[in-house]
């Protein structure tokens, strides 16, 4: 009875290995080595551990070659027979931990594949009482962090890689550490704060209280200093407290600038004098709301020139400079630097300045930042905002001209960027050939060809709907505020019956002025990107109206661009150290890159019945 036993799983995984891996012939049986396998990697073919497989009498050792066999289908991408092999073996699996585990890590990562990630991250539920080798713990959570990041949530992935850490050698577990750090920095600090308090993983608290602690204290060294050693002092054995991530040590030896004569170049007459007087506002209304009789701001008119602008200042003790806001006004200022640092003597430090535009192909300089309202920047930021939305088939509809040209190609470059896809770009221009590029773009203008052609063929009384297309899932309008009225019921009404309506994005450049109820009613259902300031109104924006009743919402902006930059005086040293330090300013999310670019991370609103509501 026994040998027929034997015979008969013999013969069970003799057939399945060829059901498997088709006619292939099987090499001549080889003895069963006596040591165990290991799991670790399945460098073999898989009819190799097939065929092993079907010679081995320990069920044990069969297991491990069929779930061997599985890894190298799966390296090979084969998951038709990496499904066939995880199943054959399922219910008699030996229940051991270590065997178990890599089944459920085999099917995740067939899952991975064929499903979905969430699908994935099912399997990967390992109960806490099983006992595995290191090697094991690693692959699990190194595979629950990728899972992580591809579902767009970094604080699981973080919270995974933080697990991982445990389980690896000093040195790589530093390097764990400054992944999970670049993560985390990007992170709102209140989040950030939101999820310190678990207590149920140390490593993973102590890396939020830390990441948090250099966000909301960075702008003070000394403070930063000391709450940085109260959280050493309370977390001795944590990674971070035996040694500092690169750029938070970086950023307590930054010293902030503390001004007390600041200039400011603006074109205070002329024709950008109206422009210009609005960012003035902002600045002298920034200054007034934390006054500081030590420091004094002082402006100098542009208009006849910056470089005249710049000397003035600079003659009159100017320690700090804001400006110039035009972008050829830029221009001049740095061509002028360029020619005076030749001569100028190496121990002399150039004064730190904030410009109010920026131009491409600048040489990075150390005291030197760049602040804009960049309509480029807001698309890049659309972009993001769509990927982090889950989109991946969005339809741009951009108005042919140069913003909106700019805007779409850096939108799209961004979005090849995160997805490795370009998006589907169509310009549209006013009147009649708005309406002609809408139905293009949706097919509607082929489907109406091909029920033509099908009525010519079948007679008139043929009753059919023209069809829209299904593979976009959003649309992202680059458009003027006097477009978005038109363009938005043209997308509305050519959206087939059979279609379900896709999401629709547009940017503050399409904001409609008015404040109509009835207007905005047109806008339902339309997600729209603008400064923080501007969708949340408050006593600021009402005093604002007052003063100023006839901005508009570009003037608005331009006056909180003046607003925020005065603020960001203080901040921009810590701030280009720790390049995950956000300032929460007026304008938007703030923050700045190496180069000192000022990146922003505008706020997003929503209309609903008759109303913009910030998400």
């Amino acid at each position: 009875m026994l040998k027929r036993l034997k015979t008969t799983k013999f013969i069970f995984i003799a057939v399945l290995s060829t059901v498997l891996y088709g006619c292939a012939t099987s090499p001549a049986p080889v003895k069963q080595p006596q040591t165990q396998v290991s799991l670790v990697s399945a460098p073999l073919a898989p009819s190799q551990y097939l065929t092993d497989a079907a010679q081995a009498n320990d069920p044990e050792q069969r297991d491990r070659l069929m779930l061997l066999a599985a890894h190298a289908f799966i390296n090979q991408n084969d998951t038709g027979n990496a499904a066939k092999t995880l199943a054959s073996i399922k219910n008699n699996l030996v229940q051991k931990s270590e065997l178990l585990a890599e089944h459920r890590y085999l099917t995740a990562r067939l899952l991975e594949l064929t499903s979905t990630y969430d699908d994935a991250l099912s399997q990967l539920n390992y109960p806490s009482q099983w006992q595995l080798a290191d090697w094991q713990w690693v692959a699990y959570y190194q595979f629950k962090a990728r899972l992580y990041q591809l579902i767009k949530q970094p604080i699981e992935q973080a919270r995974q890689l933080s697990l991982l850490s445990r389980h690896l050698p000093a040195e790589q577990a530093y390097e764990v550490g400054n992944d999970i750090w670049r993560i985390l920095q990007p992170l709102h600090e209140q989040t950030l704060l939101s999820f310190s308090q678990d207590r149920s993983n140390p490593i993973f608290s102590g890396w939020l209280q830390l990441a948090y602690i250099a966000k909301h204290y960075a702008i003070d060294p000394q403070i930063l200093v000391q709450h940085l050693g109260n959280w050493q002092h309370d977390n001795p054995s944590h990674p971070g407290a035996v040694k500092l991530p690169t750029d938070l040590e970086r950023a307590l030896n930054a010293k902030p600038y503390k001004p007390k004569n600041i200039a400011v170049l603006l074109p205070l007459t002329g024709q950008r004098e109206a422009i210009a007087s609005t960012v003035k506002e902002g600045i002298i209304s920034s200054y007034l709301a934390n006054p500081d009789n030590s420091v004094s701001v002082n402006f100098y008119d542009s208009a006849q020139g910056a470089n005249i602008a710049y000397q003035q200042a600079v003659e009159a003790g100017a320690e700090f400079i804001i400006g110039p806001l035009l972008q050829s006004e830029v221009e001049s200022l740095l061509a002028l630097e360029k020619q005076q640092a030749s001569a100028m003597p190496t121990d002399v430090t150039p004064i730190p300045q904030l410009f109010l535009n920026h131009v491409d192909g600048v040489t990075p300089s150390k005291d030197r930042f760049f602040f804009a309202l960049s309509p480029t920047d807001e698309a890049i930021d659309a972009a993001q905002k769509l990927f982090n939305d889950g989109i991946e088939q969005p339809l741009i509809l951009a108005s042919d001209d140069n913003i909106g040209r700019r805007m779409a190609e850096a939108f799209n470059e961004k979005w090849l960027s995160l997805t490795k896809k370009a998006a589907e770009i169509h310009y549209y221009n006013r009147g009649d050939e708005m309406k002609v590029t809408v139905q293009k773009s949706l097919g509607v203008i082929d489907s109406k060809e091909r029920i033509a052609r099908i009525k010519a063929l079948l007679g008139d009384k043929i009753e059919a709907d023209f069809r829209s297309r299904r593979d976009i899932d959003a649309i992202y309008m680059i458009a003027s505020s006097q477009d978005l009225p038109l363009l938005k019921p043209f997308i509305d009404v050519n959206f087939s019956v059979f279609a379900e309506p896709v999401p629709l994005y547009t940017t503050s450049r399409s904001r409609v002025e008015s404040n109509s109820r009835s207007v905005a009613q047109e806008l339902n259902n339309l997600t729209i990107s603008d400064i923080p300031w501007l969708l949340q109104p408050n006593q600021e924006t009402s005093q604002v109206a007052a003063l100023w009743p006839t901005w508009n919402n570009s003037q608005k902006r331009l006056y909180i661009m003046g607003y925020d930059a005065l603020e960001l005086v203080s901040k921009l040293a810590q701030m280009r150290a720790l390049p995950g330090y956000q300032y929460t300013g007026r304008s938007g999310l703030l923050s700045v890159s190496p180069d000192g670019t000022i990146n922003r991370q505008l706020s997003w609103g929503r209309y609903q019945r008759g109303n913009l509501r910030p998400l």
